[in-house]
Formats: C-alpha cells, structure tokens, sequence
C-alpha cells in the first residue's frame, strides 16, 4: 500500500515542483467564486466596501458604540470591528470549505496522480486574496478618516502569519476528517460561528473579566486579533515573545494537521 510522507521537508519539496500548478489553481478558484455574476472580480472589492460602510452605519450612527471610553470618533468602531473581521473571515472561510474539499475533487483522488496536499494550500491562499482585498478598502477608509496609519501597520504580516499556519493545518485536519466523517461539514459553520463570538472582534479583550483572562488567552485567534489591532490601529509595537511562542505552537498546529491529512488520504479514494 502506498504511504505518503508526513515530513515539512518533503511539503516543502512538493509545493516548490507545484508552485505553477498552486498558482493556477488559485487563480481559477479566486475566480470560480464570482463565475456567473455579472460584475465578476468586481465584487470581491464591492463586498468589503459594503460590509464597511454597514458597519460604520450601524455600530457609529444607530448604535452609537465607541471602542474607547471619551472618543467622540463615529467611525472608529468600524474600523477596529473591521480589522478583526477581515482576520476572522480568512479563518472561517478556509474552515467551513474544508470538509468538503476531497469530496467535491473526486477525480483528483480517482483518475489521476495528484498531490491532494496542494489543495488546502490553494484554499488558504484564496482566502488570504479576499483578506487583502479587505484590507486595501480598510487602509483606504483609514487614510480617508483618520490619515496615515501608524508605521507599525509594516509589521502585519509577521502578525497574520500565526493565523496562516493554524489556518492551514486545521483546513489540512477537516479535510481529512471530512471524507470519512460528512457530518464535520455541517457542524463548522456552528463552530465558526461560536468563536467568532468568543473572539475579541465586536468587544475588546480588556472586557473579559479578570478570571476568564487566561482562559480567553488561550484562544490563539484572541491574540492575533489583538495584536493586529495594536498594530494596524494603535501604533503599538506587537509582544514579540508571544508572538514567538504563537509561531512555534501554530508551526506545530500546521505541521499536525499535515500529518494527519498524510496518514489517512491512502483510504481515500475507498471511502469516495
């Protein structure tokens, strides 16, 4: 029986011989989001200008929410909102398309020789597409709103990148999971859903009581959020040691999910 190694060094090895295949496949799935509308591409920069400025009317003009106690900024709840949002996105997206991703790839599995690994890949870097699309419209309103961000908005993608590699390695996981087990499809949009709300995105992280501090810490989602804040918003240096310490743990996190996915895609093609 054919065994498929679970070493970071031969995943390595696979995506740099299948950098072109990767690219294709991105493109092609970026665009067969938006197959058949009308405006095409166009909507994957309508969709963040319209959830901003929904947002902004909401939580600024109706519910008049404020970040910060003694700010009189109308649309600075919008923005911090929609910084964490466009991080959340990423991840929930990449989530609730896992488990179906083996299952409605079929012939990939069946009728050619196909690295299967790849596509969990090109499903992260799809979505990582639309965050940055959301994040131009956010820059944008920033500029427009507030002026220049701060200059340690520079240090964001050493921020996302924890977020990335859990990312990949829960998408690697629920793929897996989700040939041998269909009902994981149904229940990540629950999930997804459950710790959007259990995520500092609509409440800052200082208003968890004292006794929940470690456990909320413990989402590693909570400090990622944070810290891309502190970044994008606040002009805040990022904790570096944290930072390090969420790197090894979502490296560790990847490289399992990888793991499993290697150990189990030999029944694959039997279940399917």
């Amino acid at each position: 029986m054919e065994t498929f190694s679970a070493s970071p060094k031969e995943l390595a090895r696979s995506v740099k011989r299948q950098r072109n295949l990767i690219s294709q496949m991105v493109i092609r799935e970026i665009a067969s989001r938006y197959r058949g509308s009308a405006l095409g591409m166009v909507w994957s920069l309508i969709i963040p200008i319209l959830m901003l400025a929904i947002y902004t009317f909401v939580f600024s003009y109706i519910f008049k929410a404020r970040w910060r106690v003694g700010t009189d900024s109308k649309t600075e709840f919008a923005l911090v909102l929609f910084a964490g949002l466009m991080l959340f996105n990423m991840f929930a997206d990449c989530i609730n398309r896992a488990p179906t991703q083996i299952v409605t790839n079929v012939n990939f599995v069946k009728k050619v020789v196909f690295p299967l690994e790849i596509l969990s890949i090109v499903t992260v870097v799809a979505s990582m597409f639309q965050m940055l699309i959301s994040l131009v419209v956010w820059l944008v309103f920033y500029v427009a709103v507030l002026g220049a961000p701060p200059m340690t908005a520079l240090l964001l993608p050493l921020v996302v990148l924890p977020l990335v590699l859990i990312t990949l390695g829960v998408t690697w996981f629920l793929a897996a999971l989700g040939v041998y087990l269909r009902d994981v499809a149904q229940i990540t949009g629950i999930l997804t859903t459950t710790l959007m709300f259990l995520t500092p995105i609509f409440f800052p992280a200082s208003a968890v009581p004292q006794t929940l501090q470690i456990l909320f810490l413990l989402n590693p989602l909570a400090v990622i959020v944070e810290q891309a804040r502190d970044v994008l918003i606040w002009g805040k240096l990022p904790d570096f040691a944290m930072l390090g310490g969420l790197v090894v743990i979502s490296l560790l996190i990847a490289w399992f999910g990888y793991a499993c996915f290697q150990k189990t895609r030999r029944g694959f093609s039997d279940v399917l």
